[in-house]
């Protein structure tokens, strides 16, 4: 497995197989997928740092670049964020933009199923690729698997395109523990302006969300959609 990131030795071949694994997988899949990959792989080659392993760049830039609104460039984030293939290192703030990195393993998992179209030599290198690091022990060498994903729940259905929805996608990938004990549970009842409306299964739930997720809950949303700067969790009927 291709188990360093794309930096010192061999890295701008590691960085084309990258990509071109982005691409083979993009090519075997649907058009929103397709369109979804080929935004990120052109964001990739046109502003992402290899040498800091950093991308930073503002939404109103991507979204010149993708010659989109910036409504869509932070939808196709937020799903990039949900599925892991972008980690957020660095959150916006005034006269700041937030900062990324690429999560290498989480996109050479996803589309290791068409490694084999690019070609067996391709395959082989992305499975059995030795770490080019110094020699540090008798296991210095060895293939590192990649981990197991950190959520064992399904990650949520973002069909209707709403603005919690993609926030789910974000709690999903981000933060996988309190998503699937407390967060997975939540249903969207409405939006009053800023101010989007949950419900909980029950009373202690909603209180539970309330005093200990909170702030983690509006972070998702508002990385979504700025226009939210409350997030309300009640009980159901």
């Amino acid at each position: 497995m291709l188990n360093t990131r794309p930096l010192g030795r061999g890295a701008a071949a590691r960085k084309y197989d990258l990509l071109t694994a982005m691409g083979a997988h993009a090519l075997g899949q649907g058009r929103s997928e397709q369109v979804l990959v080929l935004r990120l792989i052109t964001l990739v080659t046109a502003r992402y740092s290899w040498a800091r392993d950093a991308l930073c760049v503002g939404q109103r830039e991507i979204a010149r670049l993708w010659s989109v609104d910036e409504r869509t460039v932070k939808r196709e984030m937020a799903k990039l964020r949900g599925r892991g293939w972008l980690e957020l290192t660095r959150a916006g703030a005034r006269g700041r933009v937030a900062e990324y990195r690429l999560g290498v393993e989480r996109i050479l998992e996803d589309t290791r199923p068409g490694w084999s179209r690019v070609g067996p030599d391709f395959e082989h290198r992305l499975s059995d690729a030795p770490d080019d690091g110094p020699d540090d022990g008798p296991d210095d060498g060895k293939v590192v698997p990649l981990p197991l994903r950190a959520a064992q729940v399904p990650p949520p259905d973002l069909s209707d395109g709403s603005e919690w929805a993609l926030a789910q996608a974000i709690l999903h990938a981000e933060a996988p523990g309190p998503y699937a004990s407390w967060l997975r549970a939540l249903r969207r009842e409405g939006r009053s302006g800023g101010r989007l409306m949950l419900c909980a299964p029950s009373r202690f739930h909603a209180a539970y969300v309330q005093t200990h997720l909170c702030a983690q809950l509006l972070a998702a949303c508002q990385s979504v959609d700025a226009g939210i700067d409350e997030v309300v969790v009640s009980a159901g009927a």
